[in-house]
């Protein structure tokens, strides 16, 4: 579990706070959404939780570890997939004999099983890889890292329409009860099918924090024609099959899909 309490935080020299009394908690066996604006402090809730930034004031506790310290105990469970990176001139096989160490639940079994789904060979040399198929492989290092929480910024970004299909099945397939996956993002629809929590985040307000179970509660999501347009709409916006809609579930009412984007736009807009 992580358990962000009462946190402020101000980056040197910015113009304000892009936390101030903030908390939350996140729990094992969930695949959070993490979604808001840019600048709303997606990608620095990410660094909080995995210690790489301090707060001001609060605590980030992950696991029962104060985050900051960077204990090996928590950095043994922690993975951060962050949106830029580098990866060193070396073969994916040496890049693993030197860095699995450090994850004692490493699992060989589970990279190949990634490196699989994503039609990469182990002794592939990283220089030699576009940077789609070296986010691939960061990922599936990543996924067989085993770590109990799992943080991701952005991770479809630079990834062909196939891949981002073979990421979703690599994350669904590597959950298990003790881990904990967040996957902040822009790009809802590929990970929309994917998430059993959504949070939606503007700074200090989290304008959302439900499992999709009780959004699909108390939503249905829905075309109507503009004939079919009744008044009980709680948000609305034009497509092409006529409009798109969010309308409060009532008993009886089937258990429609999450529309994400929907969901997003109708909380950012309704606030």
């Amino acid at each position: 579990m992580i358990e962000v309490s009462n946190i402020s935080f101000k980056y040197a020299g910015g113009k304000g706070l892009v936390f101030d009394d903030f908390s939350l908690k996140l729990k094992e066996n969930n695949i959070y959404g993490l979604l808001g604006k840019n600048g709303t402090g997606k990608s620095t809730l990410l660094y909080l939780l995995s210690g790489l930034l301090r707060p001001t004031a609060g605590r980030v506790m992950n696991d029962g570890f104060d985050a900051f310290r960077r204990v090996p105990e928590m950095l043994s469970e922690v993975f951060l997939v962050t949106e830029e990176f580098e990866l060193p001139s070396m073969k994916l096989s040496t890049y693993v004999k030197l860095y699995k160490p450090f994850y004692p639940h490493f699992s060989d079994e589970i990279l190949q099983g990634c490196l699989a789904d994503f039609e990469l060979p182990a002794d592939v040399h990283l220089k030699e890889l576009s940077m789609g198929q070296k986010k691939k492989a960061f990922i599936a290092f990543a996924v067989a890292a085993n770590t109990n929480c799992l943080l991701m910024d952005e991770p479809t970004n630079g990834l062909d329409i196939p891949s981002k299909s073979q990421f979703r099945r690599v994350i669904a397939r590597s959950m298990s009860d003790e881990r904990m996956v967040v996957i902040s993002t822009h790009q809802v629809h590929d990970v929309e099918q994917l998430l059993d929590h959504i949070l939606i985040l503007d700074h200090n307000n989290m304008l959302l924090n439900a499992s999709v179970q009780e959004i699909q509660d108390q939503y249905t999501f829905e075309y109507r024609s503009a004939q079919e347009m009744d008044g009980t709409e709680l948000y609305s916006e034009p497509a092409l099959q006529g409009n798109a809609v969010i309308a409060e579930r009532k008993e009886g009412d089937a258990e429609t899909q999450v529309n994400l984007e929907l969901l997003f736009n109708f909380k950012t807009q309704m606030k």
